[in-house]
Protein backbone atom coordinates (compact mmCIF):
# COMPACT_ATOMS: atom_id res chain seq x y z
CA UNK A 1 0.00 0.00 0.00
CA UNK A 2 1.18 3.26 -0.87
CA UNK A 3 1.11 6.24 2.14
CA UNK A 4 1.11 9.47 2.12
CA UNK A 5 1.94 12.03 4.85
CA UNK A 6 0.90 15.36 5.70
CA UNK A 7 2.95 17.53 8.53
CA UNK A 8 0.18 19.93 10.23
CA UNK A 9 1.76 22.67 12.27
CA UNK A 10 -0.61 24.51 13.89
CA UNK A 11 0.72 25.21 17.28
CA UNK A 12 2.30 21.83 17.77
CA UNK A 13 2.86 18.57 15.29
CA UNK A 14 0.83 16.51 13.88
CA UNK A 15 1.21 13.83 11.60
CA UNK A 16 -1.47 11.98 9.29
CA UNK A 17 -0.73 9.09 7.57
CA UNK A 18 -3.52 7.87 4.80
CA UNK A 19 -4.01 4.58 2.73
CA UNK A 20 -4.36 5.55 -0.86
CA UNK A 21 -6.94 4.34 -2.53
CA UNK A 22 -6.52 6.68 -5.64
CA UNK A 23 -6.86 5.33 -9.10
CA UNK A 24 -3.37 5.71 -10.84
CA UNK A 25 -2.86 8.45 -12.84
CA UNK A 26 -1.63 6.69 -16.23
CA UNK A 27 -4.39 3.98 -15.79
CA UNK A 28 -7.77 4.21 -16.72
CA UNK A 29 -10.18 7.19 -18.01
CA UNK A 30 -7.42 9.69 -18.17
CA UNK A 31 -5.44 7.73 -19.82
CA UNK A 32 -7.83 7.10 -22.46
CA UNK A 33 -9.04 11.07 -22.45
CA UNK A 34 -10.50 11.93 -25.90
CA UNK A 35 -8.92 14.36 -28.22
CA UNK A 36 -11.37 17.31 -27.14
CA UNK A 37 -9.63 16.87 -23.69
CA UNK A 38 -6.09 15.40 -24.32
CA UNK A 39 -3.02 17.26 -23.99
CA UNK A 40 -1.24 16.50 -27.30
CA UNK A 41 2.44 17.94 -25.89
CA UNK A 42 4.64 16.33 -24.14
CA UNK A 43 4.59 16.99 -20.84
CA UNK A 44 7.52 18.39 -18.03
CA UNK A 45 9.28 15.36 -16.18
CA UNK A 46 8.42 15.67 -13.07
CA UNK A 47 9.83 18.68 -11.17
CA UNK A 48 10.69 19.98 -13.88
CA UNK A 49 8.28 22.69 -13.74
CA UNK A 50 9.69 24.31 -11.10
CA UNK A 51 13.28 23.29 -11.50
CA UNK A 52 12.81 25.92 -14.65
CA UNK A 53 11.11 28.61 -11.94
CA UNK A 54 14.10 28.14 -9.75
CA UNK A 55 16.48 28.82 -12.61
CA UNK A 56 14.36 31.80 -14.16
CA UNK A 57 14.52 33.55 -10.62
CA UNK A 58 18.32 32.39 -10.12
CA UNK A 59 18.76 34.43 -13.90
CA UNK A 60 17.15 37.35 -12.32
CA UNK A 61 18.35 38.05 -9.51
CA UNK A 62 22.02 37.88 -10.74
CA UNK A 63 20.48 40.75 -13.58
CA UNK A 64 19.14 42.88 -10.48
CA UNK A 65 22.02 42.23 -8.80
CA UNK A 66 24.69 43.97 -11.41
CA UNK A 67 22.52 46.90 -12.20
CA UNK A 68 20.86 48.17 -8.85
CA UNK A 69 19.47 51.25 -10.61
CA UNK A 70 17.53 49.42 -13.45
CA UNK A 71 13.94 48.98 -13.30
CA UNK A 72 12.95 46.30 -16.22
CA UNK A 73 15.31 42.85 -14.96
CA UNK A 74 13.11 43.62 -11.55
CA UNK A 75 10.10 43.78 -12.97
CA UNK A 76 10.78 41.04 -14.65
CA UNK A 77 11.99 38.77 -10.92
CA UNK A 78 8.47 40.57 -9.79
CA UNK A 79 7.08 38.53 -12.85
CA UNK A 80 8.65 35.57 -12.32
CA UNK A 81 8.06 35.45 -8.37
CA UNK A 82 4.55 35.72 -9.47
CA UNK A 83 4.78 32.41 -11.64
CA UNK A 84 6.63 30.55 -8.93
CA UNK A 85 3.41 31.90 -6.14
CA UNK A 86 1.01 30.05 -8.82
CA UNK A 87 2.73 27.02 -9.29
CA UNK A 88 3.21 26.51 -5.55
CA UNK A 89 0.54 28.37 -3.62
CA UNK A 90 3.07 29.87 -1.13
CA UNK A 91 2.38 33.56 -0.11
CA UNK A 92 5.54 33.93 0.45
CA UNK A 93 6.67 34.69 -3.46
CA UNK A 94 3.44 37.06 -3.72
CA UNK A 95 5.40 39.21 -1.05
CA UNK A 96 8.70 38.84 -2.97
CA UNK A 97 6.78 40.15 -6.08
CA UNK A 98 5.18 43.03 -4.31
CA UNK A 99 8.72 43.92 -3.54
CA UNK A 100 10.74 43.50 -6.55
CA UNK A 101 7.67 45.37 -8.42
CA UNK A 102 8.31 48.34 -6.19
CA UNK A 103 11.89 48.42 -6.56
CA UNK A 104 11.35 48.42 -10.42
CA UNK A 105 8.69 51.23 -10.28
CA UNK A 106 11.47 53.10 -7.94
CA UNK A 107 14.17 53.03 -10.33
CA UNK A 108 11.96 53.16 -13.34
CA UNK A 109 8.71 55.20 -12.93
CA UNK A 110 7.74 55.68 -15.98
CA UNK A 111 6.56 53.22 -18.73
CA UNK A 112 7.07 50.19 -16.62
CA UNK A 113 3.75 48.56 -17.43
CA UNK A 114 5.64 45.23 -16.41
CA UNK A 115 5.92 46.05 -12.59
CA UNK A 116 2.39 47.82 -12.77
CA UNK A 117 1.31 43.97 -13.98
CA UNK A 118 3.34 42.53 -10.96
CA UNK A 119 1.56 44.78 -8.46
CA UNK A 120 -2.27 44.47 -10.01
CA UNK A 121 -1.91 40.38 -9.96
CA UNK A 122 -0.96 40.78 -6.32
CA UNK A 123 -3.85 43.45 -5.56
CA UNK A 124 -5.93 40.85 -7.14
CA UNK A 125 -4.72 37.84 -4.50
CA UNK A 126 -4.79 40.33 -2.25
CA UNK A 127 -8.99 41.01 -2.91
CA UNK A 128 -7.87 44.26 -3.71
CA UNK A 129 -10.00 44.37 -6.78
CA UNK A 130 -10.51 47.98 -7.45
CA UNK A 131 -6.78 48.80 -7.05
CA UNK A 132 -6.12 45.53 -9.39
CA UNK A 133 -8.62 46.96 -12.11
CA UNK A 134 -7.07 50.91 -11.47
CA UNK A 135 -3.50 49.09 -12.19
CA UNK A 136 -4.00 46.66 -14.96
CA UNK A 137 -5.66 49.72 -16.95
CA UNK A 138 -2.32 51.58 -16.69
CA UNK A 139 -0.57 48.94 -18.45
CA UNK A 140 -3.04 48.95 -21.30
CA UNK A 141 -2.02 45.42 -22.34
CA UNK A 142 -3.57 42.34 -22.56
CA UNK A 143 -2.00 40.51 -19.90
CA UNK A 144 -3.78 43.33 -18.15
CA UNK A 145 -6.95 42.98 -19.56
CA UNK A 146 -7.03 39.52 -18.25
CA UNK A 147 -6.69 40.56 -14.57
CA UNK A 148 -9.81 43.31 -15.43
CA UNK A 149 -11.64 40.11 -16.28
CA UNK A 150 -10.97 38.14 -13.22
CA UNK A 151 -11.61 41.33 -10.79
CA UNK A 152 -14.75 42.31 -12.28
CA UNK A 153 -15.91 39.01 -11.65
CA UNK A 154 -15.29 39.17 -8.10
CA UNK A 155 -16.70 41.68 -7.71
CA UNK A 156 -20.36 40.58 -9.22
CA UNK A 157 -19.64 43.00 -12.42
CA UNK A 158 -20.44 39.90 -15.36
CA UNK A 159 -21.16 42.68 -17.47
CA UNK A 160 -17.58 44.81 -17.11
CA UNK A 161 -15.93 40.98 -17.23
CA UNK A 162 -17.54 40.59 -20.82
CA UNK A 163 -17.08 43.67 -21.41
CA UNK A 164 -13.50 43.32 -21.29
CA UNK A 165 -13.08 39.81 -22.05
CA UNK A 166 -14.24 40.23 -25.40
CA UNK A 167 -11.60 42.74 -26.06
CA UNK A 168 -9.07 40.43 -25.16
CA UNK A 169 -10.49 37.47 -27.02
CA UNK A 170 -10.17 39.92 -30.10
CA UNK A 171 -6.30 40.91 -29.28
CA UNK A 172 -4.96 37.82 -28.12
CA UNK A 173 -7.35 34.62 -29.24
CA UNK A 174 -6.21 31.73 -27.45
CA UNK A 175 -5.86 29.10 -24.53
CA UNK A 176 -6.26 32.18 -21.91
CA UNK A 177 -8.41 34.16 -23.06
CA UNK A 178 -11.05 31.24 -24.39
CA UNK A 179 -10.47 29.72 -20.96
CA UNK A 180 -11.72 33.41 -19.00
CA UNK A 181 -14.61 33.79 -21.88
CA UNK A 182 -15.84 30.75 -20.55
CA UNK A 183 -15.80 31.72 -17.06
CA UNK A 184 -17.79 34.72 -17.91
CA UNK A 185 -20.45 32.91 -20.12
CA UNK A 186 -20.64 30.53 -16.68
CA UNK A 187 -21.27 33.94 -14.33
CA UNK A 188 -24.04 35.07 -17.26
CA UNK A 189 -25.38 31.65 -17.56
CA UNK A 190 -24.27 31.14 -20.89
CA UNK A 191 -23.62 27.12 -20.40
CA UNK A 192 -23.54 26.83 -24.41
CA UNK A 193 -20.95 29.57 -24.74
CA UNK A 194 -18.84 28.12 -22.08
CA UNK A 195 -18.79 25.02 -23.58
CA UNK A 196 -17.72 26.27 -26.83
CA UNK A 197 -15.37 28.48 -25.04
CA UNK A 198 -13.67 25.35 -23.00
CA UNK A 199 -13.30 23.61 -26.67
CA UNK A 200 -11.38 26.24 -28.23
CA UNK A 201 -9.35 26.49 -26.04
CA UNK A 202 -7.86 22.98 -25.68
CA UNK A 203 -7.92 23.13 -29.36
CA UNK A 204 -5.64 26.58 -29.25
CA UNK A 205 -3.34 25.29 -26.71
CA UNK A 206 0.60 25.48 -27.62
CA UNK A 207 3.34 23.56 -26.03
CA UNK A 208 4.82 25.11 -23.10
CA UNK A 209 1.40 26.19 -22.08
CA UNK A 210 1.43 23.42 -19.39
CA UNK A 211 0.48 25.84 -16.61
CA UNK A 212 -2.52 27.52 -18.59
CA UNK A 213 -3.80 23.73 -20.61
CA UNK A 214 -4.21 22.42 -16.72
CA UNK A 215 -6.07 25.42 -15.05
CA UNK A 216 -8.18 24.84 -18.45
CA UNK A 217 -8.80 21.25 -17.79
CA UNK A 218 -9.66 22.12 -14.09
CA UNK A 219 -12.20 24.73 -14.89
CA UNK A 220 -14.22 22.55 -17.27
CA UNK A 221 -14.07 19.85 -15.12
CA UNK A 222 -15.38 21.77 -12.40
CA UNK A 223 -18.16 22.92 -14.76
CA UNK A 224 -19.32 19.87 -15.63
CA UNK A 225 -19.18 18.50 -12.13
CA UNK A 226 -21.68 21.30 -10.86
CA UNK A 227 -23.60 20.00 -13.89
CA UNK A 228 -23.62 16.56 -12.78
CA UNK A 229 -21.44 15.60 -15.50
CA UNK A 230 -19.30 13.23 -12.81
CA UNK A 231 -17.61 10.85 -15.30
CA UNK A 232 -16.46 13.77 -17.72
CA UNK A 233 -14.87 15.98 -14.85
CA UNK A 234 -12.99 13.23 -13.57
CA UNK A 235 -11.75 12.65 -17.20
CA UNK A 236 -10.58 16.50 -17.24
CA UNK A 237 -9.15 16.36 -13.74
CA UNK A 238 -6.97 12.93 -14.43
CA UNK A 239 -5.88 15.01 -17.57
CA UNK A 240 -5.23 18.20 -15.80
CA UNK A 241 -2.77 15.97 -13.52
CA UNK A 242 -1.23 13.88 -16.41
CA UNK A 243 -0.15 17.21 -17.40
CA UNK A 244 0.94 18.50 -13.65
CA UNK A 245 1.17 15.60 -11.59
CA UNK A 246 1.00 18.18 -8.30
CA UNK A 247 -1.66 20.64 -9.78
CA UNK A 248 -3.24 21.99 -6.29
CA UNK A 249 -6.53 23.29 -8.15
CA UNK A 250 -7.03 20.08 -9.77
CA UNK A 251 -6.35 17.91 -6.62
CA UNK A 252 -8.68 19.91 -4.32
CA UNK A 253 -11.41 19.35 -7.21
CA UNK A 254 -10.68 15.67 -7.84
CA UNK A 255 -10.47 14.81 -4.03
CA UNK A 256 -14.18 16.96 -3.80
CA UNK A 257 -15.14 14.57 -6.51
CA UNK A 258 -14.08 10.96 -4.81
CA UNK A 259 -16.04 12.58 -1.33
CA UNK A 260 -18.69 12.31 -2.91
CA UNK A 261 -18.45 8.83 -4.46
CA UNK A 262 -17.83 8.33 -1.35
CA UNK A 263 -14.60 7.46 -1.54
CA UNK A 264 -12.93 8.78 1.53
CA UNK A 265 -9.20 7.00 1.57
CA UNK A 266 -8.58 8.70 -2.14
CA UNK A 267 -10.17 12.48 -1.35
CA UNK A 268 -7.52 12.04 1.74
CA UNK A 269 -4.81 10.91 -0.27
CA UNK A 270 -5.59 13.62 -2.31
CA UNK A 271 -5.70 16.31 -0.42
CA UNK A 272 -2.26 15.38 1.73
CA UNK A 273 -0.69 15.44 -1.72
CA UNK A 274 -1.98 19.65 -1.92
CA UNK A 275 0.58 21.27 0.06
CA UNK A 276 2.70 20.43 3.39
CA UNK A 277 1.65 22.85 5.83
CA UNK A 278 3.74 25.19 8.04
CA UNK A 279 3.11 27.44 10.10
CA UNK A 280 6.79 29.05 8.17
CA UNK A 281 5.15 29.13 5.09
CA UNK A 282 1.46 29.68 5.01
CA UNK A 283 0.00 28.90 1.67
CA UNK A 284 -2.78 29.67 -0.01
CA UNK A 285 -4.60 25.99 -0.05
CA UNK A 286 -3.83 25.37 3.60
CA UNK A 287 -7.56 26.08 5.09
CA UNK A 288 -9.21 23.98 1.66
CA UNK A 289 -7.02 21.12 2.70
CA UNK A 290 -7.53 21.48 6.37
CA UNK A 291 -11.63 22.04 5.57
CA UNK A 292 -11.55 19.00 3.16
CA UNK A 293 -10.16 16.68 5.71
CA UNK A 294 -12.46 17.86 8.27
CA UNK A 295 -14.97 16.97 6.18
CA UNK A 296 -14.23 13.42 5.50
CA UNK A 297 -13.51 12.79 8.84
CA UNK A 298 -17.46 14.28 9.25
CA UNK A 299 -18.47 11.66 6.87
CA UNK A 300 -16.89 8.91 7.90
CA UNK A 301 -18.97 9.66 11.51
CA UNK A 302 -15.42 11.03 13.00
CA UNK A 303 -16.74 13.50 14.95
CA UNK A 304 -13.61 14.35 16.98
CA UNK A 305 -11.43 13.71 13.80
CA UNK A 306 -13.87 16.18 12.37
CA UNK A 307 -13.58 18.93 14.89
CA UNK A 308 -9.76 18.54 15.28
CA UNK A 309 -9.30 19.55 11.70
CA UNK A 310 -12.13 22.23 11.80
CA UNK A 311 -9.68 23.74 14.80
CA UNK A 312 -7.21 24.20 12.65
CA UNK A 313 -8.58 25.42 9.84
CA UNK A 314 -9.98 28.09 12.13
CA UNK A 315 -6.58 28.99 13.41
CA UNK A 316 -5.33 29.72 9.89
CA UNK A 317 -8.42 31.29 8.57
CA UNK A 318 -8.23 33.51 11.71
CA UNK A 319 -4.69 34.37 11.68
CA UNK A 320 -5.08 35.28 7.58
CA UNK A 321 -8.32 37.49 8.14
CA UNK A 322 -6.44 39.34 10.88
CA UNK A 323 -3.56 40.14 8.75
CA UNK A 324 -5.42 41.71 6.58
CA UNK A 325 -2.97 40.36 3.97
CA UNK A 326 -4.88 38.07 1.58
CA UNK A 327 -8.51 38.06 3.05
CA UNK A 328 -9.74 34.71 3.85
CA UNK A 329 -13.10 36.45 5.25
CA UNK A 330 -15.81 34.62 3.47
CA UNK A 331 -13.98 31.35 3.81
CA UNK A 332 -13.96 31.95 7.91
CA UNK A 333 -17.48 33.00 7.34
CA UNK A 334 -18.56 29.65 5.92
CA UNK A 335 -16.35 27.73 8.44
CA UNK A 336 -17.99 29.68 11.32
CA UNK A 337 -21.34 28.62 9.64
CA UNK A 338 -20.55 25.19 9.39
CA UNK A 339 -19.80 24.53 12.69
CA UNK A 340 -23.27 25.56 13.74
CA UNK A 341 -22.33 27.50 16.22
CA UNK A 342 -25.10 30.21 17.32
CA UNK A 343 -22.34 32.56 18.39
CA UNK A 344 -20.58 32.67 14.77
CA UNK A 345 -23.58 33.81 12.91
CA UNK A 346 -23.28 37.25 14.46
CA UNK A 347 -19.18 37.46 13.49
CA UNK A 348 -19.89 35.80 10.33
CA UNK A 349 -22.40 38.30 9.19
CA UNK A 350 -19.55 40.83 10.22
CA UNK A 351 -17.23 39.33 7.92
CA UNK A 352 -19.30 39.48 5.13
CA UNK A 353 -20.19 42.62 5.52
CA UNK A 354 -16.79 43.76 4.98
CA UNK A 355 -16.06 41.11 2.63
CA UNK A 356 -19.00 42.56 0.52
CA UNK A 357 -16.81 46.05 0.36
CA UNK A 358 -14.81 44.32 -1.75
CA UNK A 359 -16.48 41.34 -3.47
CA UNK A 360 -19.73 40.45 -4.71
CA UNK A 361 -19.64 37.91 -6.35
CA UNK A 362 -22.59 34.80 -6.22
CA UNK A 363 -20.84 32.63 -3.99
CA UNK A 364 -20.16 35.89 -1.20
CA UNK A 365 -23.71 36.70 -1.68
CA UNK A 366 -24.66 33.07 -0.96
CA UNK A 367 -22.48 32.89 1.79
CA UNK A 368 -24.61 35.74 3.17
CA UNK A 369 -27.96 34.43 2.44
CA UNK A 370 -26.98 31.53 4.64
CA UNK A 371 -25.48 33.31 7.31
CA UNK A 372 -28.94 35.42 7.24
CA UNK A 373 -31.08 32.13 7.22
CA UNK A 374 -29.36 31.48 10.49
CA UNK A 375 -29.78 34.89 12.06
CA UNK A 376 -33.61 34.54 10.97
CA UNK A 377 -33.53 37.38 8.62
CA UNK A 378 -35.45 35.52 6.05
CA UNK A 379 -36.48 38.80 3.81
CA UNK A 380 -32.69 39.89 3.88
CA UNK A 381 -32.06 36.45 2.95
CA UNK A 382 -34.15 36.25 -0.23
CA UNK A 383 -32.89 39.33 -1.54
CA UNK A 384 -28.92 38.16 -1.27
CA UNK A 385 -30.41 35.20 -3.25
CA UNK A 386 -32.02 37.95 -5.99
CA UNK A 387 -29.06 39.46 -6.19
CA UNK A 388 -26.99 36.57 -7.12
CA UNK A 389 -29.34 35.01 -9.31
CA UNK A 390 -29.17 38.44 -11.42
CA UNK A 391 -26.18 37.51 -14.00
CA UNK A 392 -27.93 34.60 -14.67
CA UNK A 393 -25.56 32.28 -13.13
CA UNK A 394 -26.88 28.73 -13.40
CA UNK A 395 -25.94 27.16 -9.92
CA UNK A 396 -27.97 24.56 -8.19
CA UNK A 397 -26.78 24.91 -4.58
CA UNK A 398 -27.48 28.57 -5.14
CA UNK A 399 -31.13 27.31 -6.46
CA UNK A 400 -31.40 25.23 -3.99
CA UNK A 401 -30.37 27.85 -1.48
CA UNK A 402 -33.14 30.28 -2.59
CA UNK A 403 -35.63 27.30 -2.88
CA UNK A 404 -35.46 26.93 0.98
CA UNK A 405 -35.58 30.33 1.83
CA UNK A 406 -38.66 31.33 -0.62
CA UNK A 407 -40.39 28.09 1.11
CA UNK A 408 -39.67 29.27 4.49
CA UNK A 409 -41.22 32.71 3.23
CA UNK A 410 -44.80 30.91 2.30
CA UNK A 411 -44.21 31.60 -1.47
CA UNK A 412 -44.67 27.62 -2.50
CA UNK A 413 -44.79 28.25 -6.49
CA UNK A 414 -41.27 30.46 -6.40
CA UNK A 415 -39.93 27.77 -4.45
CA UNK A 416 -40.89 24.68 -6.27
CA UNK A 417 -39.58 27.08 -9.29
CA UNK A 418 -36.17 27.27 -8.04
CA UNK A 419 -36.54 23.14 -6.47
CA UNK A 420 -37.18 22.36 -10.31
CA UNK A 421 -33.97 25.10 -11.77
CA UNK A 422 -31.65 23.13 -8.94
CA UNK A 423 -32.83 19.88 -10.37
CA UNK A 424 -32.13 21.00 -14.47
CA UNK A 425 -28.69 22.48 -13.54
CA UNK A 426 -27.66 19.10 -11.86
CA UNK A 427 -29.67 16.03 -12.14
CA UNK A 428 -27.12 14.52 -9.09
CA UNK A 429 -27.84 17.62 -6.60
CA UNK A 430 -29.05 15.31 -3.47
CA UNK A 431 -29.19 15.18 0.03
CA UNK A 432 -25.36 13.69 -0.31
CA UNK A 433 -24.28 16.72 -2.31
CA UNK A 434 -25.72 19.40 -0.38
CA UNK A 435 -23.21 17.96 2.80
CA UNK A 436 -20.44 17.52 0.27
CA UNK A 437 -20.68 21.21 -0.77
CA UNK A 438 -20.99 22.08 3.49
CA UNK A 439 -24.32 23.83 2.41
CA UNK A 440 -25.34 23.49 6.40
CA UNK A 441 -28.93 22.70 5.54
Amino acid sequence: MKRARLVLAVGAIVVISVTAAIRVWTTGAGARASSPYRYRYERPVKGAVLAALRQEIAFYQDRAARDPVGGLDLAALGQTYLKMARATGDLTWYLLAEQSAHRSLANLPAGNSGALLVLAKVAEARHDFSTAIRLAQETQGVDGLAVIVTSELARGNAAGARQAVEILAGRAPGLGSYTLRALVSIAQGRDEDATADFQRALAAEEAGETGSSAYARTLWGRYLYQRGRHDLARVLYLEALRVLPQYPLALVHLAELELRAGAYHAAEDLLTRVVTLTTASPNVYDHVVLRGLARTRELQGDAEGGRRFWDMAETRLRRDAASGAFGHRRELAKLLLSRLDRNGVGEALSLLGAELKVRRDADTLETLAWALMRAGRWQEAAAATHEALSAGVRDARLFYRAAVIEQHLGHGAAAQRLFRRARLTDPTFDERARLVAGMGL
